[in-house]
């Protein structure tokens, strides 16, 4: 495969988790309804959840059918954080229609992606989301590096062989 071939690939990989990811923020009641439809209504899937996410669980599915019928208003703000990663994987698409030119959209989404796991820690501390939850939600950052750093490094591959340079 090509350099630039896998530059698209990794681009679209990128753009595709960022759209999806944005996309799961919107139906949080659907999402947890599946879930409790799943592993049941305790929660326990047949023994195999552990107790800890038990009872995070649970304590989501209360909050989320609560919030819903007082203050439904308030999933406005994940209809944001939707909005907030449609945008970035449009900004992205710029890269995938000119990386050399774009490159520097790879390093917005190499810093973003660091800095996601920051704010889990951070903010899921004040919001008192259980540790093993934020390391998940952190996990989203390191996913998304490491398309954003591959197609960094092989844009500047694409830019020496443009220039008639190899790279050491």
């Amino acid at each position: 495969m090509s350099t630039g071939t896998r530059v698209r690939v990794w681009t679209w990989f990128l753009i595709v988790g960022l759209v999806i990811s944005g996309l799961t923020a919107i139906p949080i009641q659907t999402e947890v309804a599946v879930g409790r439809a799943l592993l049941g209504s305790d929660w326990r899937g047949g023994g195999l959840v552990p107790a800890a996410a038990v009872e995070w669980l649970g304590t989501l599915d209360v909050g989320i059918t609560r919030t819903a019928a007082q203050a439904p208003f308030m999933f406005y703000g994940t209809d944001w954080l939707a909005f907030g990663h449609l945008m970035i994987a449009l900004a992205i698409v710029g890269a995938l229609a000119d990386p050399m030119r774009n490159r520097w959209l790879y390093v917005f989404g190499m810093i973003a992606a660091l800095l996601v796991p920051l704010w889990a820690a951070v903010f899921g501390h004040v919001r008192g989301i259980p540790i093993w939850w934020r390391f998940i939600d952190a996990s989203f950052g390191v996913g998304a590096f490491v398309p954003a750093w591959l197609c960094w490094r092989w844009t500047a591959e694409l830019e020496d062989a443009a220039r008639g340079r190899t790279r050491g």
